[in-house]
């Protein structure tokens, strides 16, 4: 197929440093391609290029600057800057073209190549298709410029002055941050100099952690895939906010005063509400993906708003957006877009929306969030031994259709499957699916059926990987993972803990697996999984505080209600009749 992409995931190219596809070589032969796309026609023209804190930045760096300089193109070196800051320089500088590189969430020892248009925005698939092409041996090496002809290499020195100074124009002129204590945490990575200084210069008292880059220590334990420490911060410092960026920054997660982490659901319902309010949101909806929570959508239409939904990863977000001229778009996992701002996620001027709505209205966020009831909501990854596209298994599809003809209008099920190694947020879930329609059924109404399940869940079915530790394996895969939503009682459901089916988030852990009860393997028919079921500390009794303390660790929800008496899909028990026949207390553990 003219259009198909071997090297290019939803994001670009990712995987570990030094190995295929992310290699010197590759960056060479890419730095070459997209010179020869972006420029043609004989014109001498330029390409950005920036980088986080990895040691092997440094490495790809040089390789792609020299396959653009190869092919007569200048190249302006950034430097590390936050992903969106490489996007607006690429604007600002009127360069043909700009280049990223960055694993975003991803641990030091990966690495990876994003692309930008002279616009700021990302490059369709189309457009990757035929870089791959130009990439091809032989391609382009009869091209190759020759004495004066070949490209230069400069270095921008004021880049980062001059996002701080864009990011900036992002908060109101009538407002300040005066008065507020303000923790952030940058990942050890391309933000550890900017966001703190946006912060103090708008006046905020500003504690800064992860903000001391060594190459080595991006994203390790901290960040926006590790918010325990943010949120410990804000706890301990009694700070009005938390901010958590990822290692490139387009992305954020937050903490209220009281330590409780709020997604980017929370944040896009919270926005979207403020700028309709002020009649400064266009379209009248916002765009996000097939993983947001049920009630960002009820939030809306509460409001008279729409919610539309797209295959996941930001990419796909973005380009809804300009096509439906929507401003306000994003993903549970904190990449949050205002196109009035910029083309990408960008993690500090989300921060600066936050605060500016807290500033105006004078109310902290823990204040702000109860505009949005979250729902249930299961995200389960699967290990398989062959990728093979959802549409073509009948078993998984009837499956699928019998849950979703049961929820009727309370909820959806969203099949998604994408590569190992593609973080969730950043996954192909190329298939779209439509969040369910408003409806009347309350929690405690069970619609009828043989396999029941809870109304208002969201079952979402995919492989993906939110740990932020993602690893590329041979072949395509679906790689396991396990994340509950924090949700409010339900009359008669149990409380369980599903493991993922590798179970290395807590296997050989013997002092916190005895605070575990009774483990029960479940089978699903028609998915070929095994999940292990594990109630908390007896039906009854609230969940062990060290527990919580270890699950906040590890970044695992501990709850998922399972109706009393009810079949789980595929025919499958959730516990014995006996405990069926109880009503445990589910612990309140903030959103």
């Amino acid at each position: 197929m003219a259009n198909e992409r071997r090297l290019f995931g939803t994001d670009g190219i990712r995987g570990p440093a030094n190995v295929p596809p992310m290699t010197p070589e590759v960056a060479l032969r890419l730095g070459m391609a997209v010179a020869a796309h972006f420029l043609g026609c004989g014109r001498r023209g330029s390409v950005v290029i920036g980088k986080d804190t990895r040691l092997s930045g440094y490495m790809f760096e040089t390789a792609l600057a020299a396959g653009v300089c190869a092919m007569g193109a200048d190249v302006m070196l950034v430097g590390p800057l936050p992903t969106p800051g490489i996007a607006y320089i690429t604007r600002s500088m009127r360069a043909d073209a700009g280049v990223v590189i960055s694993a975003s969430h991803n641990p030091f020892a990966d690495n990876g190549i994003k692309l930008f248009a002279a616009d700021g925005f990302k490059l369709p698939d189309d457009v990757e298709a035929h870089l791959e092409a130009l990439m091809a041996p032989g391609v382009l090496d009869e091209q190759w410029a020759r004495g004066a002809d070949i490209g230069r290499a400069v270095r921008i020195d004021d880049a980062s002055g001059r996002y701080l100074t864009h990011v900036k124009q992002a908060f109101p002129t009538e407002l300040a941050l005066d008065g507020l204590k303000v923790v952030v945490d940058c990942a050890h990575g391309a933000a550890y100099k900017v966001a703190p200084m946006v912060l103090r210069e708008l006046g905020a008292e500003v504690i800064a952690i992860g903000a001391a880059p060594d190459g080595l220590n991006i994203n390790d334990n901290c960040g926006a895939v590790h918010p325990a420490r943010m949120c410990a911060a804000v706890r301990e410092h009694e700070a009005d906010l938390g901010i958590a960026l990822d290692g490139d920054a387009d992305r954020a997660v937050f903490s209220d005063r009281h330590g409780n982490v709020v997604d980017g659901d929370a944040i896009l319902a919270i926005c979207a509400r403020e700028l309709h309010a002020r009649g400064a949101l266009r379209g009248g909806a916002v765009v996000a993906t097939i993983m947001s929570n049920l009630g960002l959508g009820r939030c809306l239409r509460e409001v008279g708003l729409d919610l539309v939904r797209t295959p996941v990863g930001d990419r796909y977000v973005v380009e809804q957006m300009i096509a439906g001229g929507y401003n306000l778009g994003g993903e549970q996992s904190g990449h949050l877009v205002f196109l009035d701002h910029g083309t990408t996620g960008d993690g500090v001027v989300a921060a600066l929306q936050v605060l500016a709505i807290m500033q105006r209205h004078g109310k902290p966020l823990d204040d702000l969030t109860r505009v949005m009831t979250r729902y249930p909501q299961l995200l389960q990854g699967i290990a398989v031994a062959e990728k093979i596209p959802l549409d073509r298994l009948p078993g998984l599809s009837a499956v699928i259709h019998g849950v979703e003809a049961e929820l009727v209008h309370t909820g959806t099920v969203d099949p998604a499957d994408h590569r190992v190694g593609e973080p969730a947020d950043d996954a192909g879930a190329k298939a779209g699916a439509q969040e369910g329609a408003d409806g009347d059924v309350l929690p405690g109404d069970q619609p009828a059926g043989e396999h029941q399940v809870e109304p208002g869940a969201e079952l979402v079915c995919g492989g993906e990987d939110t740990g932020g530790h993602e690893r590329p394996e041979p072949g395509r895969q679906h790689h396991a993972h396990s994340r509950r939503e924090r949700t409010q009682p339900t009359a008669g459901a149990q409380v369980y803990f599903p493991r993922a089916t590798g179970g290395d988030h807590v296997a050989g852990d013997s002092e916190f697996l005895s605070q575990l009860q009774r483990c029960r393997p479940v089978a699903h028919e028609g998915v070929g999984a095994v999940l292990d079921q594990q109630p908390f500390g007896g039906l009854g009794a609230d969940l062990p505080a060290e527990a919580v303390r270890r699950l906040d660790e590890q970044h695992l929800d501990p709850v998922v209600p399972v109706p009393a008496g009810h079949r789980l899909p595929g025919g499958c028990e959730p516990g014995d009749a006996a405990a069926d026949d109880q009503q445990p207390h589910r612990p309140d553990l903030g959103t």
